[in-house]
């Protein structure tokens, strides 16, 4: 069998226009890396930013199964930088996987660093536990519970809604494990707040707005499930709105507003811009009509593949085209027992959905699929996607944005290998740097 050194070494020979940093980057998001004793975090209490969790768990295992790195926090991201593939700053987010071929441990000195197949590769940096971590709301809650920050401390994430109403077997995304996510932490005793209060939102933002003396949080992101009938009286429009348009009014320009809601009727996206929002993406998760039906089987009864793209093209006369960012779950075209067979079919279909869109002035974005084992596509999958399909989507992915003329989408820091601080997908690394801009 090829070793993974071997598998990874010869993707970066076959495709050298994609940074070597992607490469790795991509292949520990899809296979997630193990965590020595000496690399996990003190939780809450010590001096590395731990993982919150912020929505899905994405971990390749149970907490229970995860063992140390259950009661000791591994960190939320990890830098990659150095090593024999001399690295430029690369942020990953941490996806644990106790059996990866990848392991981030202390050398005798006490420097952590990346090991594969038992050879150092890069040295690892982790994040400092940010200032406003260590104060408390005053209701007790941590700041890090109710709004905590990824991407090296560029963006709050604000899952407002840990469930999802589309709930059970006919209605849940076949890859998606938020409602699962939410039990394991009840379950292990852990504050997980179900919704969140406006009024303690908007405390940790002045928690963060207060200690952020670097003004490094430039974006916050307004999520969770969706919404299909009512929550506390309101649509979905309405009940992410709320929080934003509290947000704007407290904090006027302060972050960049974002939110992730399903893809809405023109009057609901138009209440989103009244309240403040700035950037929506309005997911459509995977091209291929067959897939999209099989995978999202509560989207299509709710809404259906053709009317969510229509409104997704409608939302771009709202927000303009440039600030409709809609994202898709890469890999999952290839998984079984539905998905596409081979790498070739399956970047074709994609890169169709990719062309689809920019012809319109829309730039999708992509979450590196992580096959979470309580999903019943991680289940079936635990190997996730082939690591060549990653690598081929960021050089299509690439390559149709300069067919379409269209640059880095705003709300997601610098472009470019050894500049990116998005984490959960290399599509920002991959990218040509550009000059210095707002966001």
């Amino acid at each position: 069998m090829q070793s993974r050194t071997a598998l990874v070494e010869d993707l970066m020979e076959r495709f050298p226009h994609v940074p070597r940093e992607a490469v790795f980057k991509e292949d520990l998001l899809r296979g997630g890396v193990a965590f020595d004793k000496s690399a996990l975090s003190d939780n809450e209490s010590g001096d590395v930013k731990p993982k919150s969790y912020f929505i899905f768990s994405f971990d390749h295992g149970t907490l229970p199964e995860l063992g140390e790195a259950a009661l000791r926090r591994p960190p939320e991201e990890i830098i990659l930088t150095g090593g024999p593939y001399d690295l430029r700053r690369t942020v990953v987010s941490v996806r644990v996987n106790p059996s990866s071929p990848y392991r981030v441990a202390a050398d005798e000195d006490g420097m952590l660093g990346l090991y594969l197949d038992g050879k150092r590769i890069s040295d690892v940096g982790v994040p400092p536990m940010p200032e406003y971590y260590r104060h408390k709301l005053s209701n007790g809650k941590s700041v890090m519970e109710v709004a905590p920050t990824i991407q090296w401390g560029y963006l709050i994430y604000l899952t407002v809604f840990r469930v999802c109403q589309y709930f059970g077997a006919k209605e849940e995304c076949q890859y998606c494990d938020i409602n699962h996510n939410w039990r394991q932490h009840k379950a292990a005793g852990r504050p997980y707040t179900g919704v969140k209060d406006v009024d303690e939102v908007l405390e940790a933002l002045e928690i963060i707005d207060r200690y952020d003396t670097a003004k490094t949080s430039t974006a916050y992101t307004l999520t969770g499930g969706a919404i299909t009938s009512k929550l506390q009286g309101r649509d979905e429009a309405d009940f992410y709105g709320l929080y934003a348009k509290a947000i704007e009014e407290h904090f006027p320009g302060r972050w960049i507003g974002k939110v992730v809601a399903q893809a809405l009727p023109k009057d609901d996206v138009q209440r989103f811009k009244d309240y403040g929002v700035q950037i929506y993406h309005p997911n459509y998760e995977v091209w291929d009509r067959r897939l999209f039906e099989l995978y999202c089987p509560g989207k299509e009864r709710y809404v259906g593949r053709d009317e969510w793209h229509k409104r997704i093209l409608d939302s771009a006369e709202i927000f303009g085209a440039r600030n409709v960012i809609p994202n898709f779950v890469a890999g999952v075209e290839m998984a079984a027992p539905s998905g596409f067979t081979t790498v070739d079919e399956a970047i074709a279909s994609t890169t169709e959905g990719l062309r689809f869109f920019m012809s319109h002035g829309i730039t999708p974005r992509f979450t590196t699929w992580c096959p979470e084992p309580t999903t019943p596509l991680g289940k079936a999958n635990p190997q996730g996607a082939p690591l060549e399909y990653h690598i081929r989507l960021l050089q299509a992915y690439r390559q149709t944005m300069e067919d379409f003329g269209l640059s880095s989408p705003p709300g997601y820091g610098p472009a470019g290998a050894g500049r990116a601080v998005f984490s959960v997908s290399s599509f920002m690394d991959s990218l040509a740097p550009e000059p210095a801009q707002a966001g």
